[in-house]
C-alpha cells in the first residue's frame, strides 16, 4: 500500500527533473545563440546562419568558427564541470557554503598553472593540454592540506572549520601567487592577470580540447555515485550504519570534485561562485536527491557561466571585462546572503 504513493511521488520527480533540464537546455541554446551575436564586431542572425552553413565571407568565418564559437563551447564545458564539483563538495562536506572557489581548490589550480605558464608559452598546443594535468595537481594537493587540517577523527569533517581552512588557504596560496607574477615578463604577467580575473581566454579549439576528455570521463562517473551522496547527506553515522564506506567514498567523490574544478580553472581562469550558485538553485527547483540536482546543477552552471561570459563582452563594448568578474558581482552578495541564513 505504502509503494504506490511513493512510486508515485517519485514519478512525480522524475517528470519535474525532467522538464527542468529541458527549459534549461532551451535557455541554453538561446543564450548561444545570443552569444554568437554578440561582440565588438556585429554578425545579424542571417549572417550567422549563412556563416554556420560555410555561406559566410572569410572575415565572418574567422571572427564565428575561431573567436567566438570555441569562446562559447568553453564557457558551456566550464560552467558545467564548476557546478558539479561545488554540488559534489557540499554534498560531501553538508556544507551549503562550499565551493571550489571559496574553499581554495581553485587557487590550488591556479597557482600550478602560474608556475607552467612562468615556464611555457601558450602559443603552442602542446602545453595547452598539459594545463589540466598540472592544475589537477595543484588542486589535489591544495584539497588534501584542507582535508587534513578539516578533520578530526572526534567529529569527522567540521562543515564550519572545512570553510575557515578553505578561505585560509586560499587566502595563503593568492599571496603566494601575487610574488610570483611580480616576477613574470610583461607578456606573461598580462596573461596571467587576465586569466587570474576569470576571463574565458582560451579562444580556439585546442582549450576546448584539452578540458573535454576530462569531462566526458568524470561527469558520467559523477552521475553514478548520485545515490552514495545521498546516503553521504544523511550523516557519517547513518551512512556507516547504512553500510557505505564513508571514508572510501568521500576521498573519490573528493578526487573527481578537485578534477572537474581543476580541469576547468585550467582552461576558464579564476571563476568563482559558479560552484556555489549552480547547486543550489538546482536543489531549490529540484530537491537534494543528487541524482536530479547533479544533472541539473551542470546545466545552470552552464547556462549561467554562457550568460556571463555574454554579457561580460556586452556591457563595455568594445572593451570587454573578465567574466569573472560578472560572476563576482552576481554571487558575492549571494554568498553573503546564504551566509546570514547559515545558523552556524
Amino acid at each position: 500500500m505504502t509503494s504506490i504513493p511513493s512510486n508515485h511521488m517519485e514519478r512525480r520527480k522524475m517528470a519535474r527533473a525532467a522538464t527542468v533540464m529541458a527549459v534549461l537546455v532551451i535557455l541554453i541554446g538561446t543564450a548561444f545563440i545570443i552569444s554568437m551575436n554578440t561582440g565588438h564586431v556585429k554578425l545579424t542572425p542571417v549572417e550567422v546562419w549563412n556563416t554556420f552553413w560555410g555561406n559566410g565571407t572569410d572575415r565572418q568565418e574567422l571572427i564565428l568558427f575561431d573567436f567566438r564559437l570555441p569562446r562559447i563551447v568553453l564557457s558551456i564545458l566550464v560552467g558545467a564541470g564548476l557546478a558539479v564539483s561545488g554540488c559534489i563538495l557540499q554534498g560531501i562536506s553538508r556544507n551549503a557554503l562550499a565551493e571550489p572557489g571559496i574553499l581554495g581548490i581553485n587557487a590550488g589550480a591556479g597557482l600550478a598553472v602560474v608556475l607552467y605558464i612562468s615556464f611555457f608559452s601558450m602559443n603552442t598546443a602542446a602545453p595547452v593540454f598539459f594545463l589540466p594535468v598540472f592544475a589537477l595537481i595543484g588542486a589535489g594537493l591544495t584539497a588534501a592540506l584542507i582535508y587534513i587540517l578539516s578533520y578530526s577523527r572526534q567529529r569527522g569533517l567540521s562543515p564550519t572549520r572545512l570553510l575557515v581552512v578553505g578561505i585560509a588557504v586560499a587566502a595563503g596560496i593568492s599571496s603566494a601567487m601575487l610574488v610570483l607574477t611580480i616576477r613574470l615578463d610583461p607578456m606573461q604577467y598580462q596573461f596571467v592577470s587576465l586569466w587570474l580575473a576569470g576571463s574565458i581566454w582560451g579562444s580556439n579549439w585546442n582549450f576546448v580540447l584539452a578540458l573535454l576528455p576530462w569531462l566526458l570521463v568524470l561527469l558520467p562517473l559523477v552521475f553514478l555515485k548520485a545515490r552514495v551522496l545521498n546516503v553521504m547527506a544523511l550523516g557519517e553515522h547513518t551512512a556507516s550504519g547504512l553500510g557505505a564506506h564513508v571514508e572510501r567514498q568521500r576521498l573519490i567523490l573528493l578526487a573527481m570534485a578537485v578534477g572537474l574544478a581543476g580541469s576547468s580553472v585550467a582552461v576558464g581562469g579564476g571563476i568563482a561562485f559558479v560552484g556555489l550558485i549552480g547547486p543550489h538553485l538546482a536543489r531549490r527547483i529540484v530537491g537534494h536527491q543528487h541524482q536530479y540536482a547533479l544533472p541539473v546543477s551542470a546545466l545552470m552552471g552552464a547556462l549561467l557561466l554562457i550568460t556571463a561570459d555574454t554579457l561580460a563582452r556586452s556591457i563595455l563594448q568594445p572593451a570587454e571585462i573578465p567574466t569573472g568578474i560578472v560572476t563576482a558581482i552576481i554571487g558575492a552578495p549571494y554568498f553573503l546572503f546564504l551566509l546570514a541564513k547559515s545558523k552556524s
